[in-house]
């Protein structure tokens, strides 16, 4: 089958690099609204018989970009696409993947069954932000990790002989030890409790860091609350350096201005979110591309070739 490349309004940047990596144009795709603000999709290219991918993340505004994301799947079905993937860098809705509450949704699950409804055949996705996520399809789900890419760029821009890798919390000790294995460095592990949605207090760090570099590793920065504290605690327990990496740059509410005020040195994040402008003006925050891990999934999943050798 051959390749239509189709991508929404979330991430044209993104997308125009995944299709220079891989070669190919970018599909023609109108995406408007209707006087009352119902989206309006058209496709222009042929898609009958062939091998779709929508590229799309679901990010701020997260319910514009999602419901794009689903018009575009039901326009391609609609015309008889043989298969349709849909390429969701940031998958939105993510953190709400269990029950925190006796009436309260999960509505990570509620988006799968939307995006499979719409006639999605499969899902390509980066750094969910709960493994189990890809248990809610019924269809094959890869999920990438940015960690590679990031580390790669940390190795060729710090000494890493003298590193520290920091989990900001419990749940990211596996992600801060592979990231650690990859530059061979050590790990650290802050002690957090929250006290409400978007708020976090450090109580104490586990792990060595006095007089080293700490890298604080995550998979997304939101409010930026507890990377502040997390970067200050390990600066109070004697780090001489702290920078910070992470996938997903929400940046959402004050962020931007907390990493400002921070002590940290250095902000890395992927492009699998666009920069607000404010955030991109920003000399603390840098950014990395991922196109080329998706353009060699995309290329692989095309020629039904396996993909694990991009999660190493």
């Amino acid at each position: 089958m051959e390749i239509r490349l189709l991508a929404g309004n979330a991430n044209p940047a993104l997308a125009r690099s995944i299709a220079e990596r891989l070669g190919l144009p970018l599909g023609g795709v109108s995406v408007g609204r209707f006087s009352d603000g119902e989206i309006q999709v058209e496709i222009d290219d042929n898609v009958r018989g062939r091998d779709v991918y929508l590229l799309q993340s679901t990010c701020r505004p997260t319910n514009e970009n999602l419901m794009e994301l689903l018009v575009l799947a039901d326009a391609c079905k609609r015309a008889s696409a043989g298969r349709i993937t849909a390429v969701i860098p940031y998958y939105g809705y993510s953190r709400q993947d269990r029950k925190v509450a006796p009436r309260a949704p999960i509505t990570a699950k509620l988006v799968a069954d939307l995006i499979q409804t719409a006639g999605v055949h499969r899902v390509l996705t980066m750094d969910l932000h709960a493994g189990q996520i890809q248990g809610f399809f019924d269809i094959p789900v890869d999920n990438l990790f940015a960690g590679p890419t990031l580390s790669e760029h940390v190795r060729q821009t710090l000494d890493v002989s003298n590193c520290v890798i920091v989990s900001p919390d419990a749940g990211g000790v596996e992600r801060a030890r592979g990231f650690a294995k990859r530059i061979g460095a050590t790990i650290a592990i802050i002690d957090k409790r929250r006290s409400g949605p978007n708020k976090a207090e450090v109580l104490h760090l586990i792990g060595e860091v006095r007089d080293r570099t700490a890298i604080i590793v995550d998979d997304m920065i939101d409010t930026a609350g507890t990377l502040q504290k997390a970067a200050l605690a390990v600066r109070d327990n004697g780090a001489s350096r702290v920078y910070a990496v992470s996938t997903h740059a929400v940046l959402s509410g004050p962020a931007v201005e907390r990493i400002e005020e921070s002590v940290l040195e250095k902000v890395l994040v992927t492009d699998t979110i666009p920069l607000l402008p404010e955030a991109a003006a920003s000399a603390k925050i840098g950014v990395v591309s991922v196109g080329h891990v998706l353009a060699q999934a995309i290329r692989s999943i095309h020629a039904n070739d396996s993909v694990s050798r991009l999660f190493r």
